[in-house]
Order: structure tokens, then C-alpha cells, then sequence
């Protein structure tokens, strides 16, 4: 189980976001100590709606290679850096490839590092001569000087509209539950709504299983609590489709599904086989098994 389930869903998240615009890589390693990004995007080509519905993170994507890293709290002045570091080894190989190639590499073409934060204090922002630039940008994204190629995002300070919705889920407190409410009162039928959703709904099952809950752990689970609950009605109403009983079977199906790929990162042949032995037991039952046998004692006590 990871220890940082914030980074997780970050990743998850912004992955599910960015697929349909182009590449995504989480946790690509760049050389020089072989530091990972947690989100490396380069994009592709793609319609101006898939763009437009992604809001600030669509213009963000489609500029060009793009490294995005969240932060769950304010990131340190050192850990800015760490960022940096990372942005100049890419910017380096691609510009070790352009010249393998005998092709120039524009500036303007050149990856841009995005840190994204819950939040900003003026210290960290002067110490990086961070500054908005308010003609053409949001408020709350602040630029450092040109050539760094790097701006922070701070989440708290971007305007409470659609075009930052998918910005501000990622923030904290009552940013974060302004978030999951408009999240909630997107159509139904919107397929980004259903799968950000599913992706909140594992979130907070993860930091739900951390040994020791913290107090920021606890405010997360508040947070998370309304998205989680509309995740598993949404999947109990599809059932309820075909008939109440069979959707009730889906629904808990579909959160077994979930506890086992949470587990052991996917559901093969031999996890699905064990399914429906877990759904003779009642939820109660059956989630702390999920959580707590291994896969041999799970195969061993539930296999047909």
C-alpha cells in the first residue's frame, strides 16, 4: 500500500484528465539520479472540446511537454528546487536528442514545470521571484523568471469557476469541498464526472487504511465523503436499472472489484474467480478481508 496517497490520486487523477489530449507517464524517471517526475505530459493532437473541458489544465496541457507535480501541503523552498532539477534534466535530453537529430529546439518548444500547491505564502513566492501575470493568466498561477520555464499554482487562490474545477480537488479544506460538490453537480452523463469520481471513491479508501490516521488524513476523509458516497450510489443505480436486487449485486460487486485492484493493482483470472464467494458475505465482511488477506489467503479460503 502506498504511503502517500495523495501523490496516488494526484497521479491517477490528472492521468484520467490528460489521456484523451496525449501521453501521460507517471513516475517517469529522467536520468542524473534517476529523480521521477510525478507527471510527465506531452501532447498530442486533439480537439478544442476535449481541451475546453479540462479548463486552465487543458490550456496548461496543450502548450507543450508539460511536468506537473502536486503537493498535498506547501511544498519547501527544497523541494521547489528538487522540481527544478527535474525540469532542466528533461530540458537537457530533449535538447541532447534535437541535436542527435541536427534539429533546432525553439525555446517556446521547450517543457515547462507546473507546481501544483494547496497554497502559496508570499516568502516562498518572493524567494523565486514567483509573480502573476493577471494580462493572459488566472489568478493564482504565479510565474517564475522566463527562463526557468516554471510557474506554481496556488490552489487556494484560483477563482471558483468550471474553468479550475479539476485545479481545486486537488487543494485542501473548504477549497477542496467547494470542489467535490461542483464535481457532484456535473451531468451524470459526463464520463470524465463518472471516472474522477471512482478515482476519489479508491482515494479515500486508501487513506481509510492507513495504520495510524492523521489529522490531515481525517480532514481528507470529510472532504472525500460526499464524492464517495455519490460513487457508490451512481454504482448501485446503474444495477437498479436492471432490477433492484441485481443492482444491489452490482454495486457491492463493483466495490469488491475495487478493494481487490486496489490491493494487487489489477483483478487477473484467479482474483475474479474469488468474487463470488466474497459476495456471500455482507459488506461489513467482506471489505476488511479485501483489505487485509493476502492474495494466496485470499485464493486459498474463497477459490470455487
Amino acid at each position: 500500500m502506498t504511503r502517500k496517497p495523495h501523490d496516488q490520486f494526484a497521479k491517477q487523477f490528472l492521468e484520467e484528465l490528460l489521456s484523451p489530449l496525449g501521453k501521460v507517464e507517471a513516475n517517469k524517471e529522467v536520468i542524473d539520479e534517476a529523480r521521477q517526475v510525478d507527471v510527465l505530459f506531452s501532447p498530442a493532437p486533439t480537439s478544442s472540446a476535449q481541451v475546453q473541458s479540462l479548463g486552465l489544465l487543458g490550456r496548461i496541457a496543450v502548450l507543450n511537454t508539460a511536468l506537473l507535480e502536486p503537493f498535498r501541503n506547501q511544498p519547501s523552498k527544497t523541494e521547489v528546487r528538487n522540481c527544478l532539477l527535474k525540469l532542466l534534466t528533461v530540458i537537457a535530453d530533449s535538447q541532447r536528442q534535437a541535436k542527435r537529430e541536427n534539429a533546432t529546439l525553439p525555446e517556446d518548444n521547450l517543457a515547462r514545470l507546473w507546481i501544483l500547491s494547496p497554497s502559496a505564502s508570499p516568502g516562498l513566492l518572493e524567494s523565486f521571484s514567483a509573480k502573476l501575470k493577471l494580462d493572459n493568466w488566472l489568478s493564482g498561477v504565479y510565474f517564475l523568471p522566463d527562463s526557468l520555464r516554471t510557474a506554481i499554482i496556488a490552489i487556494n487562490e484560483l477563482p471558483l469557476t468550471e474553468e479550475t474545477l479539476w485545479f481545486r480537488l486537488l487543494g485542501r479544506g473548504s477549497v477542496q469541498q467547494q470542489a467535490v460538490q461542483e464535481l457532484i453537480a456535473l451531468p451524470p452523463e459526463n464520463l470524465v464526472r463518472r471516472n474522477v469520481l471512482e478515482i476519489v471513491y479508491r482515494w479515500r479508501i486508501n487513506v481509510m487504511t492507513q495504520q495510524e490516521l492523521t489529522e490531515d488524513d481525517q480532514e481528507l476523509i470529510m472532504n472525500l465523503t460526499q464524492a464517495y458516497q455519490e460513487a457508490r450510489a451512481q454504482a448501485v443505480q446503474e444495477g437498479v436499472q436492471e432490477g433492484v436486487q441485481q443492482g444491489v449485486q452490482q454495486g457491492q460487486r463493483l466495490v469488491v472489484e475495487n478493494l481487490l485492484r486496489y490491493r494487487f493493482g489489477s483483478v487477473d483470472e484467479e482474483l475474479s474467480q474469488v468474487i463470488d464467494s466474497l459476495l456471500q458475505l455482507s459488506p461489513e465482511e467482506f471489505t476488511p478481508l479485501c483489505l487485509q488477506l493476502s492474495r494466496a489467503e485470499l485464493l486459498t479460503r474463497f477459490s470455487p
